[in-house]
């Protein structure tokens, strides 16, 4: 025989036991059952029912609810009360206008003057020829005494004493009309005319802005409507962090046809003039007291039918999925509200588990002592 058929022969005889030796087993310890596990409780109880697989742990926080404030919030702007444009009454040259833009004035203040030019000697005319039709109508008066004048005559001199004070009236309204005053107090915020510039009637001296008390004007949804009433405390910042304080003074009653939503104003103290017009500002208006847990908003996730929602462990450690609604988003998490009052909420292996399966939940230590002693 050939080395080369002996060589042959020997490796084949070695990697046959090689193979062969995959199937040979060691003897079981002495008292080990075939087929019983080498450690764990069995799963089946006494009479047979199958205990639930509990081998899926998931750690639990118990949380429970505190006293809340829900708010409303809402955007808005700043509104002043009134902006008004005073104008002139009659047609004349201005002679003078105190004021410039941004001042504050006060209810009467002079804005503008118009020449008076003959309404001076318009007046004083208009006062003589009063004065005249005033002692006519006294002499009328003794003549019809001594029955000298009839009837129909002093009723004449009557009604030309009346057109006589008409027109002194209307003299004195034409003289007053050369000024132009500030109807209310506020800040003239624009000027329409200078000296020599001529009035006509209907032309605009100065725009007019009442900023004391200012307003915030918002729009308020369909469901968050009815929690608004008049009279109700408002907070608000504005893009500048300034805080504001006010109250809601309007809540209206029709919606708006697209937006659906309606107005709503509130009143907020502005002595100094210093809260601008046009500034945007974030409100919370309080409207309810609320039982709410604080939880990370990590935690938040959605059922099968799209509620919000979140799974927690009942008192025989099932997974459960209770629904919930945000009241407040915070830095430090959000408030909810849908949960019992204490509950053990699953803050790590969620993801892991389904609603109605037994798990076997890590507590904190902190969260253990909370718990023995209840």
């Amino acid at each position: 025989m050939s080395k080369n058929l002996i060589s042959a022969s020997l490796i084949g005889l070695a990697l046959a036991v090689w193979l062969g030796s995959g199937y040979l087993r060691a003897e079981p310890p002495e008292g080990h059952q075939p087929g019983a596990l080498s450690a764990g409780p069995s799963p089946a109880t006494s009479n047979g029912a199958i205990v639930a697989d509990v081998n899926n742990r998931v750690r639990v926080s118990v949380i429970s609810a505190e006293s809340r404030t829900r708010h409303v919030v809402l955007r808005g702007r700043t509104e002043s009360k009134r902006m008004v444009d005073v104008k002139a009454e009659i047609a004349g040259a201005i002679v003078t206008r105190p004021v410039e833009r941004g001042v504050k004035v006060e209810k009467g203040d002079l804005l503008c003057e118009v020449a008076v030019e003959d309404r001076q000697a318009a007046l004083q005319e208009a006062r003589a020829a009063l004065h005249t039709a005033r002692i006519e109508y006294q002499g009328s008066l003794e003549l019809q005494k001594q029955e000298l004048l009839s009837d129909v005559a002093i009723a004449n001199s009557q009604a030309r004493l009346e057109a006589a004070r008409a027109m002194v009236h209307r003299q004195e309204l034409n003289l007053s009309r050369t000024r132009i005053e500030a109807p209310f107090s506020g800040v003239v915020e624009n000027l329409h005319m200078n000296i020599g510039d001529y009035a006509v009637p209907g032309a605009s001296c100065a725009t007019l802005i009442d900023l004391d008390p200012m307003l915030i004007t918002a729009r308020v949804t369909e469901a968050e409507v009815d929690y608004l009433s008049k009279a109700q405390t408002v907070s608000g910042y504005t893009a500048t962090g300034r805080e504001l304080q006010g109250s809601v003074s309007f809540v209206g009653k029709q919606s708006d046809s697209e937006t659906r939503t309606y107005p709503v104003e509130i009143t907020v103290e502005n002595n100094d003039y210093s809260i601008r017009s046009g500034l945007t500002v974030a409100i919370r208006i309080g409207v309810e007291e609320v039982r709410a847990h604080q939880v990370p908003p990590s935690l938040l996730t959605i059922d099968d039918a799209g509620e919000m929602g979140l799974r927690i462990v009942d008192n025989s450690n099932k997974v459960a999925f209770r629904t919930v609604k945000i009241i407040e988003d915070g830095a430090d998490g959000m408030w909810i509200t849908g949960l019992p009052g204490t509950v053990n909420l699953i803050t790590v292996g969620q993801e892991y588990v389904a609603v109605g399966d037994f798990v076997e939940p890590v507590f904190s230590s902190k969260d253990a002592d909370q718990l023995a002693s209840l």
